[in-house]
């Protein structure tokens, strides 16, 4: 590994920076880190927080709409290897504002040495999200990320281990931790009166490994696409427009768990909090013909079944409740919901009981989730999707996946995340990475 995996010149990185300081007053927006003011991890309520983007695509333009609508945030800069996207990023930013001091960043290191940004928002390729999280929690940043937030297992432990030890402010973008309905079917399987909680059901894609290689075209100059950049850690492979593009998904350099975390990295997640789970994870995962079925130490079991497309049919579950639907069952009634939001209770009795008290919110809100990160910034408490939350639910979500590949039952450490005398599935945890993105 090179001595400075980060690829940056010392000097120039002094430089950048040193630059950045003295010309604050004149060309860069006039806002001052908000933690500048506020003391060691805190923020000053009155201060707005300022706001960088790595990497913005459709995801990512989701998020931000929502984050600009905050009257204590302030975007002030986005970096994305593709000029197309950061001209569209700042054509959003600037006309939000009604100004045009938003900075672009072809590099988002260069985004990342500017002393006057608290936060950044996260919203690259799945093989991005862990090694810039990491790197901005390292230089001093609060990180919303989206999700799935690493790659692999060993993507989730660092990570994880990362935000404790820099003590900045971490949530995952699983949103629906924040959106009503979802919390509201939580609420009822912890309140009783489904009785004991025995089975949970998590919806994914139906599982698949693509390894082969789109045709290569000629590379674009770097101003235009940074085409190693985009890489990062990933193995190379010749450039191809529609990989940039969003075509990356589904092939196992660049997507994480076979695409099981695709839905899971939520489903699964709110399986965990509806189980009290957060701090822990099932142990055992044995995949079968369209299900892996999972098991947690405390006998509850958490079905992850494969549905063949996000909208046909899907047998056993409510077809009217849209995407990324759950159920959690007990011994005198289930819940289940999704996207839709409407919620689903059975027996009949208890879902009468149930009408009207419930707000239903069509369409996935994210405002919620954004508003609990940065509130979190200030009060130093922790997020709906913190590092554990994170951790856990996505380590459960690789280790299914894992299990689906190799086509037997694992078995889980919880704690340390290693699997139990399986060398061939421990040796999976991790990805050989590219020089110089190792260990970023």
């Amino acid at each position: 590994m090179p001595a400075n995996p980060r690829g940056h010149n010392p000097s120039r990185r002094t430089f950048l920076r040193n630059s950045l300081i003295a010309s604050a007053a004149t060309s860069l927006p006039a806002i001052i880190s908000a933690s500048s003011l506020g003391g060691e991890g805190k923020v000053a309520p009155s201060d707005k927080l300022a706001l960088g983007v790595i990497g913005i695509g459709p995801r990512c333009t989701y998020d931000l709409k929502a984050m600009l609508g905050l009257s204590d945030v302030q975007c002030v800069a986005i970096a994305d290897v593709q000029a197309s996207r950061r001209d569209a990023g700042k054509k959003l930013v600037d006309e939000h504002y009604g100004n045009g001091d938003c900075r672009l960043y072809n590099d988002f290191r260069e985004l990342l040495d500017r002393p006057d940004i608290d936060a950044v928002l996260i919203a690259t390729g799945d093989r991005w999200h862990a090694p810039a999280s990491m790197m901005a929690a390292r230089a001093g940043k609060h990180v919303y990320s989206e999700k799935p937030c690493g790659l692999t297992i060993q993507n989730c432990q660092d990570l994880a281990d990362t935000i404790d030890a820099t003590k900045r402010v971490f949530q995952a973008g699983t949103q629906r931790r924040s959106v009503p309905n979802f919390k509201q079917a939580v609420d009822l399987a912890q309140s009783g009166k489904l009785g004991k909680i025995h089975t949970l059901y998590a919806s994914v894609y139906t599982p698949s490994v693509e390894t082969t290689w789109l045709p290569g075209e000629p590379t674009p100059a770097k101003d235009v696409c940074d085409w190693n950049l985009w890489l990062g850690s990933a193995p190379w492979r010749p450039y191809n427009s529609q990989y940039v593009a969003g075509r990356w998904r589904g092939y196992w350099d660049f997507d994480s768990g076979a695409k099981l975390l695709d839905w899971g990295a939520h489903t699964v997640d709110i399986c965990q909090w509806a189980n009290g789970a957060d701090d822990t994870m099932p142990i055992e995962y044995e995949p079968q013909e369209t299900k892996i079925v999972a098991q947690y130490a405390n006998g509850v079991q958490l079905v992850i079944e494969f549905l063949q497309t996000p909208f046909g049919a899907r047998p056993g579950w409510v077809q009217s409740l849209g995407t990324c639907p759950v159920r959690f069952v007990g011994d005198q009634g289930s819940v289940e919901t999704g996207d839709s939001g409407d919620i689903v209770v059975t027996p009949a009795s208890l879902q009468s009981q149930l009408e009207g008290t419930y707000k239903k919110v069509v369409g996935l809100d994210v405002t919620a989730h954004a508003r609990n990160f940065f509130d979190c910034i200030k009060s130093g408490g922790k997020t709906n999707a913190n590092p554990q939350v994170m951790r856990n639910s996505h380590i459960a979500c690789h280790a299914a996946a894992l299990a689906w590949l190799l086509k037997r039952k694992l078995t889980i450490d919880p704690k340390s995340g290693m699997f139990v005398n399986d060398p061939e599935a421990n040796s999976l945890r991790g990805r050989p990475e590219r020089d110089p993105w190792a260990h970023a």
